[in-house]
């Protein structure tokens, strides 16, 4: 039941010193006068809002008989204990419900002293830190209004109750800990305190921490989790570390801040010492840079900042930050010196037209540094080298340059006026002393660039590939230009129609290839992040897979001159080493094996050759044996005979 629907003539009023908590208490049996008092424990985060903690709140219920009218109950809460820091935080007694049928009067804080209450039994001793509310009027509850608010139930005789809910006041700073409170009721009988029959009960109610700071006094550091980002001025806006180049000058200002993050294992933040270590220029802060030094620890909260001053010492600061449990490399913030030492120049857009600096940023980049090589990221200006060159573009009068801290240089803007080419310079300014910048201001001033004004219509085009030959599937960069009747780049501009459709090719490009235009945007400047080439529009294709001529093929279009209204082409050979390769290789083994053929048939004529002059040469000697045969059988017979004829000589003598 509500508020509103209130039991027998009862009066609760509730009192407290300071805080809450929560207790169950076994009651007495209930009699005439005497009440079953129970009791349960509530809680509360530091964090937590205000009406969804009705639902934890510790309660106190309580039932007794009524045996006329004038028979009420007082209730008072008394703070017992609370944690040592606890002692100002506020709590509220809400009516939660009553379990009796006739309507109830709440009665404000001054009604509490009127005689007519007190005689009801309302105490007066109302403390500040605990008010009395109403569940059903939460309004008063969240706005924190005083404490003393009381309700008058009226009816007849009978069982009466009513419970009530304590919860943490939401206009007060929360302290975690435990609260414990003691809740004492007086039965009124026939509006006279009835002698030796007080009950008591303790209640207790806990105001839990953050699961961060929990975490942070029982959790364990991840250092694998712990971060360490420095960026540029005060605040922290990405997670990497950014370039920092600052003068030297000592100053209050904070040139640059470190973050240090700290987690449990479970990605809750959680305090823990952090040391940051400066050698070399400058000094590091805390966060409020109440105290700067070189050696800086300091307790840690999980999240926590260092500020990076200058100290009026050119040079490199070298900063290593680090944990209980992690070091991170050395962060750098350089201070360069008031003046630059050198200043080198470059032009970036080479080809501009007849528009203003404003709208033509970036023409001329510029690297300073000073007398320790270190960048110098002061303020540099761009002039016209001469007064010739102002009328083409740029001017006699320094205009401002830009400082780029992620690529360390300066971007320098450049109106261009009218065609030609003009000589640019850039100076610095770091030893003006009223304000007004002049060329007799500069320290340093570098040597000069140029940048051409076109105010030419575009005549032309042409379509090349940034390479003769190509691997199969190779990234390829396409070139399509638009050039003035002179053969020259064009500025910044779109030529509509340049084709009289988008350029074709002969053979389709392989997937992830950029798809040719008819129109041609031409680019300002060089890029490797943004794929732009100066005076062309640059496409990135991927060549065929196949081995051969790739050939694109347009027409020029309105968007030309008539004489440049015609068929352009752009080819390149894709050429498969490795087939080809294995074909050669094929090739010169089939020659090989044809080779090897051909002396193998010559060797066996050779063979046959040899077998038949081996038996010419037998049938020779065969012959020659016989002759030789002959010969000396005749030669046996003439010296038979020569011997004969002697001893028949021999004979006659």
């Amino acid at each position: 039941m509500s508020t509103k629907t209130t039991f027998k003539r009862i009066t609760l009023v509730a009192v407290a010193s300071l805080g809450l908590s929560l207790v169950s208490v076994a009651p007495s049996q209930a009699v005439a006068g005497v009440l079953t008092l129970t009791t349960a424990t509530g809680s509360a985060s530091v964090t937590g809002g205000a009406k969804n903690e009705t639902t934890t709140a510790a309660t106190i219920s309580m039932t007794g008989l009524a045996t006329a009218s004038t028979d009420t109950y007082s209730v008072t809460v008394i703070r017992k204990s609370a944690p040592a820091t606890g002692g100002s935080v506020g709590f509220r007694l809400a009516v939660a419900e009553t379990n009796t049928a006739v309507a109830s009067e709440v009665l404000a804080s001054a009604a509490l002293a009127s005689a007519s209450v007190k005689a009801l039994g309302y105490s007066t001793a109302v403390s500040t830190g605990v008010t009395v509310e109403n569940y059903d009027s939460l309004t008063a509850f969240t706005t924190g209004s005083a404490a003393g608010v009381g309700y008058q139930l009226s009816g007849g005789a009978g069982y009466v109750g009513a419970k009530f809910g304590l919860l943490v006041d939401s206009g007060t700073t929360r302290v975690a800990g435990t609260y414990v409170f003691t809740i004492v009721v007086q039965p009124y009988e026939n509006n006279v305190l009835k002698a030796n029959s007080q009950q008591t009960a303790d209640l207790t109610f806990t105001i839990t921490d953050t699961a961060a700071n929990i975490a942070a006094a029982n959790g364990t550091i991840d250092p694998s989790k712990t971060t360490a980002v420095l960026n540029a001025g005060s605040s922290i806006t990405t997670t990497t570390d950014s370039s920092v180049a600052v003068v030297a000058t000592a100053s209050a200002t904070n040139h640059a801040t470190i973050q240090v993050k700290t987690f449990t294992s479970t990605s809750l933040a959680a305090p823990e010492s952090v040391t940051a270590t400066l050698t070399g220029a400058g000094v590091v802060c805390n966060s409020d840079g109440t105290i700067c030094g070189n050696n800086l620890t300091i307790a840690g909260d999980g999240d926590d900042l260092f500020r990076v001053r200058a100290n009026g010492t050119a040079g490199t600061a070298s900063i290593v930050v680090k944990t209980t449990t992690k070091t991170f490399p050395a962060k750098t913030v350089a201070f360069y010196a008031k003046s630059p030492a050198t200043i080198t120049v470059s032009t970036n857009k080479p080809v501009i037209s007849v528009a203003a600096a404003t709208a033509q940023t970036d023409v001329v980049r510029a690297v300073a540094t000073d007398v320790n090589g270190i960048v110098w990221g002061g303020q540099l200006y761009v002039i016209a080298n001469a007064a010739a060159d102002a009328l083409i573009a740029g001017s006699t009068t320094p205009v401002a340059c830009t400082f780029d801290a992620a690529n360390n240089r300066h971007a320098c803007p450049v109106g261009g006026i009218a065609a030609g080419t003009a000589a640019l310079k850039v100076m610095d300014a770091s030893l003006d002393t009223d304000g007004t910048i002049a060329t007799t201001d500069a320290a340093v001033t570098s040597a000069t660039t140029s940048s051409r004004v076109s105010t030419a219509a575009a005549a032309t085009a042409t379509i090349t590939f940034d390479k003769a030959t190509y691997g199969p599937g190779e990234k390829a960069t396409v070139l399509i230009r638009a050039l003035d009747a002179d053969g020259l780049a064009l500025p910044s501009s779109t030529i509509t129609a340049a084709f009289t459709a988008a350029p074709t090719t002969n053979v389709a490009f392989s997937a992830g290839s950029d798809s040719l235009l008819a129109d041609i945007v031409i680019a300002a400047a060089n890029s490797s992040t943004s794929f732009t080439t100066a005076g062309a529009r640059q496409y990135t294709v991927y060549m065929p897979m196949s081995s051969g001529t790739v050939t694109i093929t347009a027409t020029g279009s309105t968007g030309l001159a008539q004489a440049g209204r015609v068929v352009v082409t752009g080819s390149a050979e894709v050429v498969n080493s490795s087939v080809d390769a294995a074909t050669d290789a094929a090739n010169e083994a089939t020659d090989a094996a044809n080779a090897a053929t051909d002396a193998a048939l010559a060797a066996a004529d050779a063979a046959d050759a040899a077998t038949a002059a081996a038996e010419d040469a037998s049938a020779a000697v065969a012959t020659l044996a016989a002759s030789v045969s002959e010969a000396l059988g005749n030669l046996k017979k003439q010296i038979s005979a020569l011997t004969a004829l002697v001893n028949k000589l021999l004979k006659k003598k």
